[in-house]
C-alpha cells in the first residue's frame, strides 16, 4: 500500500494562524490554531511556526504559507497586505528554516483556490475562478490545470478593482473597490446604516438597537429570519458581487466560479441574486456555455489545504 506524502498548510490571517498536516489526497491529519499577533511582525513569525511544529511529524515533506496580501511567489516575501501592516516579510525563508523544511508561500486566495479545484468544488474542471467573499474579497485562479500567478506573483487581486470611483475608502488606499460594495464589509456598513434607519428591524433588535453592534454575520441572520430589510441588504450586494464575476468571467472564460469566504453562509440570499446579475451583465449570455456559480465546499479549510498540497506539488517536482 503506498504511504500517503504529507505537507503542513499555514494559512496566516491577520485574526488567527491555522497549521494543518494534510495527505496528499487532501484529507486533514492535524489541526492546530492560535491567535495572529498581527501588528507584530516578528512574533506573528514566531506564532506560524510554533503552530506548524504542534502538528508536525516526521512523515512531513514540505510547508506551505498562504497570507493575505502581495506574496512574491518566486521568493516567499509578502511585500504588501492592504488591510495589515506587514511589509517584506520573508514568510517562506524564516518559516521553513526554522521548520527545516522547503517551503513556499503565496496570497491566502490563491492557494485556497488550490484547495477547492484539488480537493473541493473545482474538482474535475480545469479553469476556475474562485472568489472569496470575506471582509473584503480575494481571487485564485487556474487555468488549464495550473495555478495562475501572473509575471510577479500578484495576480487576482481582484477585490481592488475600482467599480464605483468616488466610493467607499478601501484599505489599499483607493476608492470604490469591489470588495467595498460586494464584500462582508458592504454588508456590515449598509446593516448598520439600516439598523439606525429602520429601529425597529430584525437586524437592529439582534443588535439590542445599538447599530454599532451591526456585523455581515447578524444581517445574514436577520435575512435568514425573514427580515426584508436584511434580505434586501444580501441582494444587492450579491448584485454587485455578480456583476463583477461578469466582468471578470468576459476575461478569462473559466468553466466554473467557486464562491468562498464567510458571507458564503448566507447562502443563496447572497448567490442567487449574484447569479441573475451575472446572466444579465455577462457579453452573450445565450452564445456561451453556462458557467455555474456554486459554493465552496472546503470552507475555512481551503487555504491550509491549498497551501499544503501546492508545496507537495511545486516542491517535490510532481506538478500536474
Amino acid at each position: 500500500m503506498t504511504a500517503v506524502r504529507q505537507a503542513i498548510g499555514l494559512d496566516v490571517g491577520g485574526t488567527k494562524i491555522e497549521a494543518a498536516r494534510v495527505g496528499d489526497d487532501g484529507s486533514i491529519l492535524a489541526v492546530e490554531r492560535v491567535p495572529s499577533p498581527a501588528t507584530d511582525q516578528g512574533r506573528l513569525l514566531e506564532a506560524a511556526v510554533e503552530a506548524a511544529r504542534a502538528v508536525r511529524t516526521d512523515d512531513v515533506e514540505a510547508v506551505g504559507i498562504g497570507a493575505a496580501g502581495l506574496v512574491e511567489s518566486a521568493t516567499g516575501i509578502l511585500t504588501y497586505a492592504p488591510n495589515l501592516a506587514w511589509r517584506n516579510v520573508g514568510l517562506a525563508e524564516h518559516i521553513g528554516g526554522a521548520l527545516v523544511l522547503p517551503a513556499l508561500a503565496d496570497n491566502d486566495a490563491t492557494v485556497a483556490a488550490w484547495g477547492e479545484y484539488r480537493a473541493g468544488a473545482g474538482r474535475g474542471s480545469r479553469h476556475m475562478l474562485l472568489v472569496t467573499v470575506g471582509t473584503g474579497i480575494g481571487g485564485g485562479i487556474v487555468t488549464d490545470g495550473r495555478i495562475y500567478r501572473g509575471a510577479h506573483g500578484f495576480a487576482a487581486e481582484i477585490g481592488h478593482i475600482i467599480v464605483e470611483p468616488g466610493g467607499p475608502l478601501c484599505g489599499c488606499g483607493n476608492r470604490g473597490c469591489w470588495e467595498q460594495v460586494a464584500s462582508g464589509q458592504a454588508i456590515e456598513r449598509a446593516g448598520r446604516e439600516a439598523a439606525e434607519r429602520y429601529p425597529h428591524s430584525g437586524t437592529a433588535r439582534l443588535a439590542e438597537g445599538v447599530p454599532d453592534r451591526v456585523t455581515g454575520s447578524l444581517v445574514t441572520r436577520a435575512a435568514q429570519d425573514g427580515d426584508d430589510t436584511a434580505r434586501a441588504i444580501l441582494a444587492k450586494v450579491g448584485r454587485r458581487l455578480g456583476e463583477g464575476i461578469a466582468g471578470l468571467v468576459n476575461v478569462l472564460d473559466p468553466e466554473l466560479v467557486v464562491v468562498g469566504g464567510g458571507a458564503v453562509a448566507a447562502g443563496d440570499l447572497l448567490l442567487e441574486p449574484a447569479r441573475r446579475a451575472f446572466v444579465t451583465a455577462v457579453e452573450g449570455p445565450d452564445a456561451r456555455p453556462a458557467v455555474p456559480i456554486v459554493p465552496a465546499e472546503l470552507g475555512n479549510d481551503a487555504g491550509v489545504v491549498g497551501a499544503a498540497l501546492l508545496a507537495l506539488e511545486e516542491l517535490a517536482g510532481t506538478m500536474q
